[in-house]
This record gives C-alpha cells, sequence and structure tokens, in this order.
C-alpha cells in the first residue's frame, strides 16, 4: 500500500517494513524537496549511492548540484561544507567510515564548533555530518570506531545518535533544520534492520524536535539500562532475557548525546534506584563515563548501588573474529545487572 504526501507529492510505503537505510535516505530526500538550500556530498555518495547506499538515487532525481561526488579529502569536504554554510547554504557531509572522518577533525574543532561563538552569533552553521560508526559489521580497523567522545567533548556541536528506524527519519530531518552544526551517528549494524515503520505519518506529522531528548524504550522497575545508537537493541535483548528469569529492566534510549537529557535520564534512574550505562566505546574517558558521573551526581540519594558501565574494552578495535568480545554483549550487561546491590540476594 502506498501513500502520497501533500507536502512533496511522491509515494511513500505506509505501515510497511522499512530499512534504517531506506529513512535515511528518505529524510534527505525530503530535505532535499523541502528545502532549495540543502547539499549533499561527500566521497561516492553521487553516482554509486555511497558505500552503505543511505543517497542512493538521490542525484538521478534532484541533479548533480545537489547531490555530488567529492575527491577523497575529507578535510577539504569539511572546509567546503564550513564556506557554504557560511553563505547561507544547508550542507549534508558524509564521512564514508568513523575512522576516515579524523583528517577532517581539525576543521571540526576549529571552525565547525567554534564559528557562531567566534562570531559573537552572527556566523551560524547549519550543516549537519553524518558519520557511519561503531561496530558490528566485522570490519577491519578504520571501519568501526565508536567516535562519539570526540565530538560529545567539543563544545558547540550537537550529537545525535538515532537507534530505531523512525528515529533515522525524524533525527535526520531535525538534524537538517538545526541551525547548528550536527555530528549525526549512524549505527553500520542498523542500517540493514527493518521495523514497521509508517514514513508517510512521519513526514507529515512532524512537530516538536528529538534534539536534546532521551525516550524510555523499555519501562521497568528493578534497574535502569541507559544506552543509545548501536548498543539500544542489546540493552532490549538483555532486558527480555531479564523479564524471563524475573527481573524487570527499564530501558533509556539517550538518542541526543549533546545537549543531554538529564531530565528523562535522572528521572528513570531515580524510579528503579539502580543504573547500568551500555555503550560500544572503550569505557575510560568516554560517553558512557560522562554519563554515570551526572547520574551518581544528581541520583545519589536514589540509588541503592553504585552506577555500572559495560563497555567496548580499553584496546584499539580488534580483527572481526576477535568483534564479538569487543562488543557489549547480552550476557556481560546481565553478568553486571546480578552485581548490583539486591535486597533479595
Amino acid at each position: 500500500m502506498t501513500a502520497v504526501s501533500e507536502r512533496s507529492g511522491t509515494p511513500l510505503q505506509t505501515s510497511a517494513p522499512v530499512t534504517f537505510a531506506k529513512a535515511l535516505n528518505q529524510a534527505l530526500a525530503d530535505a532535499l524537496q523541502a528545502d532549495p538550500r540543502v547539499l549533499i556530498f561527500g566521497e561516492d555518495v553521487g553516482t554509486l549511492g555511497g558505500v552503505f547506499r543511505i543517497t542512493d538515487g538521490l542525484q538521478a532525481r534532484f541533479g548533480e548540484d545537489r547531490c555530488f561526488d567529492t575527491p577523497l579529502a575529507e578535510s577539504g569536504i569539511m572546509g567546503a561544507a564550513v564556506g557554504m554554510a557560511m553563505n547561507g547554504m544547508k550542507p549534508v557531509v558524509e564521512m564514508q567510515f568513523d575512522a576516515f572522518a579524523y583528517p577532517a577533525f581539525e576543521q571540526v574543532v576549529s571552525h565547525v564548533a567554534k564559528m557562531a561563538n567566534r562570531t559573537r552569533g552572527a556566523v551560524r552553521l547549519p550543516m549537519v555530518i553524518r558519520i557511519p560508526y561503531a561496530g558490528g559489521i566485522g570490519g577491519v580497523e578504520h571501519h568501526c570506531d565508536s567516535s562519539e567522545a570526540y565530538y560529545a567533548h567539543t563544545p558547540g556541536l550537537t550529537v545525535l545518535a538515532p537507534s530505531t528506524v523512525a528515529d533515522a527519519y525524524t533525527m535526520l530531518r531535525d538534524a537538517i533544520d538545526s541551525p547548528d552544526p550536527v555530528v549525526f551517528l549512524e549505527p553500520k549494524k542498523l542500517y540493514f534492520s527493518k521495523e514497521q515503520v509508517d514514513l508517510a505519518a512521519l513526514r507529515d506529522a512532524r512537530s516538536e524536535s528529538s534534539i536534546g531528548k532521551a525516550v524510555i524504550a523499555r519501562e521497568g522497575t528493578d534497574a535502569t539500562l541507559i544506552s543509545y545508537g548501536p548498543s539500544v537493541a542489546t540493552a532490549l535483548a538483555a532486558a527480555e532475557i531479564a523479564a524471563q528469569e524475573g527481573r524487570s529492566l527499564q530501558v533509556v534510549d539517550v538518542r541526543s548525546l549533546v545537549p543531554f537529557d538529564d531530565e528523562t535520564v535522572c528521572a528513570a534512574v531515580r524510579s528503579t534506584g539502580r543504573a547500568v550505562v551500555i555503550a560500544e566505546a572503550p569505557g575510560f574517558a568516554s560517553v558512557a563515563s560522562e554519563i554515570v558521573a551526572r547520574v551518581q551526581e544528581r541520583c545519589f540519594h536514589s540509588l541503592a548501588a553504585p552506577v555500572r558501565r559495560v563497555t567496548g574494552f580499553d584496546i584499539p578495535f580488534p580483527a572481526p573474529k576477535l568483534e564479538q568480545y569487543q562488543l557489549p554483549s547480552v550476557d556481560r550487561i546481565l553478568d553486571v545487572v546480578d552485581e548490583l546491590q539486591w535486597e533479595d540476594a
């Protein structure tokens, strides 16, 4: 069954299985349709449609002036985006893989993040930096980094990490609509996951922005699992197994790393008195560390046990055959849950 949006006149599947990748592709298409200032560019995003085919068909539909390939020079891509944003355009750039974005990091820190402050708000940079990130695909070195802490630590950037198909669409549209720069982290292992989603309804019912807002992904009463991006599905799987063993685990999907939703996260932790933070990145000096600190400071008198973490190990990302040991797993999460202080222990 198909529906036609009154806004763009383009057909969309209604209440059908939709992949994470398709939701991102549709969000980009709708943004291009809605705003002539939006541009999409990066390595192989034009003719090929991107390594993961997220931009598939956009160049054919909107032309080479709106969706185009660039040289293999991430710093140049980012510098061009800064200049375009300064002059009234809304660039959406793709870094082909997480670790491939590091050559552009100087541009991000020195210019993208600081331009508004440097000009006292006179020059804003409405741009989106799309980064396929994290593991779960059996990739080699430079293809599976969880680099969110670098961006979250940089004042001036909004950092988003969706975990569901619906959020992939809605949050990317919100990122493109933002007047300030957004680092949009796309979990690679979720690209071809599917959910029953009505993209037409999402497109025509957009209202309040998702930026700065966490959500409760699963209700629970015994402990709270806090996660984002690729680890949310693992947290939900752990909660499902825990339920079979008699534990009721709540799951919070942070979604927005910066700005961070202290209110929702802390209210969830206070309701259970126990919390475990789950993330793929190495644990030392990480986003997970920051979440633990924020929860511990704000919820101290409500905690029945110290806040714990389940993260990647503090090592370079391993070879594909060892990836399963590096990534947080259901067993590792449940082992930590079992170590929390329980009155019935």
